[in-house]
């Protein structure tokens, strides 16, 4: 009884994810730089990430379908790094206490070491992103503006994602202006 009682309550929020999410940023705006912070206390930035499409995932342990993502998202980072491709995925813990954190990167980094893990404790990250509940998945261009936002998907909606990111990638990274010298 316990666990439908679980079920229904993260079934809600996801719910509440999808009516929350749209007052959140829209595709061609630039987001706040913070991404959260690792483990070992080093702060995430888009900045940092400047020239790769970036996907955001924001998450929580008490999530199934977020923990059922995570194994996807390290694949397709593996995948990416393996290839050369420019892409950075960044899964924000939303909302949970420290010690749920600490605990959870530590398992899933064991099995998934190509995630790169953050923390947002109190949804100062998230909020931006209109994010009061999970999933959400956040695509960023190279040139860090937002391209994507997803808000309470599900399964059936991978072949998009990944044809959404690979198509991110496809597009050639905006050139650096140069002065020629006289």
């Amino acid at each position: 009884m316990r666990k439908i009682a679980i079920a229904v309550l993260a079934l809600l929020f996801c719910c509440n994810a999808v009516a929350a999410g749209r007052s959140g940023l829209k595709p061609g705006e630039t987001p706040p730089d913070m991404l959260g912070t690792t483990l070992r206390g080093q702060d995430v930035t888009i900045s940092s990430l400047h020239g790769k499409v970036v996907v955001i995932s924001f998450w929580a342990t008490w999530c199934s379908y977020c923990m059922q993502e995570m194994p996807v998202l390290a694949k397709m980072q593996a995948l990416a790094t393996q290839r050369g491709l420019p892409l950075q995925v960044v899964a924000v813990n939303h909302r949970e206490e420290r010690k749920i954190f600490v605990r959870a990167s530590r398992a899933l980094h064991k099995n998934l070491p190509e995630l790169l893990l953050t923390w947002d404790r109190n949804g100062k990250i998230g909020k931006p992103y209109g994010v009061s509940g999970i999933p959400v998945m956040v695509m960023l261009h190279r040139d860090g503006t937002i391209a994507h936002v997803h808000v309470g998907y599900g399964e059936d909606m991978l072949p998009t994602l990944v044809s959404e990111i690979n198509a991110l990638l496809a597009e050639q990274p905006m050139a650096t202006a140069s002065i020629d010298t006289p």
